[in-house]
């Protein structure tokens, strides 16, 4: 039997524990990801969306609880340990790659995800340029003929396609994206949703998105997961998720925790 890509059991977070300024932000989080799910998270500011990727990542320390990732228990293992399962893409465009170093220099760090590497040596071997020809292509944005660019010219856009892309490059057991389309301009927020999905798919990807954008959280994703104060109150498939429109998502989400999903964070489509 295959083992769970994602098993979180108990998981509870505190900040500033035993102090008068204790927050609770996460309680008590029960949460298992199937082989290839892609799980998108919404909720309003100080929902605990963060703090439950920083959680699953590793870099927030857990209070309490354990996560398991393909059968691993790697609740107290750090981020370099992890990074053997997880790959991850941030908000900021600029967070995921090297400015100075080129297109295929970067591909090339990131064909060497989870291992030993010389950051000193950067020659990229013969035989990687054609995969990362052939990956870029596929992106449908002319880069696989800028290879020899510093990536710190490219736009946002074109950085956050280039950061998914090596985030992908090794099949990580684990995805995570954390509010990776937040900073970009609707139009390429748009194309760089549409990719996620295409690579996603195509590789069977199992992936936690954090978005902002609750039209985004309908439209992509096999699976749909409402925080509100810590905990998960809202949590639907993709039968039940489909056809949902974001006034229904709101009714649902005000039925099952009690509270009106208001938040200016969260943006309405």
């Amino acid at each position: 039997m295959t083992e769970p890509a994602l098993e979180i059991h108990r998981l509870n977070q505190y900040f500033e524990q035993g102090t008068p300024n204790e927050n609770h932000a996460l309680k008590n989080i029960e949460l298992t990801l199937q082989p290839g799910e892609f799980v998108t998270i919404i909720g309003g500011n100080g929902a605990g969306k963060s703090t439950l990727l920083n959680s699953v990542a590793g870099s927030l320390p857990i209070s309490q609880g354990q996560v398991k990732i393909a059968g691993q228990d790697v609740t107290y293992q750090s981020v370099a340990k992890r990074a053997q399962l997880i790959s991850r893409v941030f908000q900021d465009p600029r967070s995921g790659t090297a400015p100075l170093l080129t297109v295929k220099e970067n591909m090339a760090l990131a064909l060497k995800r989870g291992t030993w590497r010389n950051f000193w040596r950067r020659g990229v071997k013969h035989d990687d340029l054609a995969l990362m020809k052939e990956k870029l292509a596929s992106l449908n944005l002319g880069l696989e003929d800028r290879l020899d660019a510093e990536i710190g010219l490219l736009s946002g856009g074109q950085r956050q396609a280039i950061t998914l892309l090596m985030a992908t490059l090794n099949l990580p057991e684990l995805l995570l994206l954390d509010e990776h389309t937040a900073a970009l301009d609707p139009q390429t927020s748009a194309t760089v949703m549409a990719l996620t999905q295409q690579i996603v798919s195509a590789q069977h990807i199992t992936t936690l998105m954090i978005t902002h954008n609750m039209q985004d959280a309908l439209k992509y994703g096999t699976r749909l997961i409402m925080l509100d104060h810590g905990r998960i109150v809202v949590d639907l498939p993709a039968e039940k998720k489909h056809g949902l429109t974001i006034p229904d998502l709101l009714d649902l989400f005000k039925a099952q925790s009690g509270n009106e999903l208001s938040d200016d964070a969260v943006l309405l489509g």
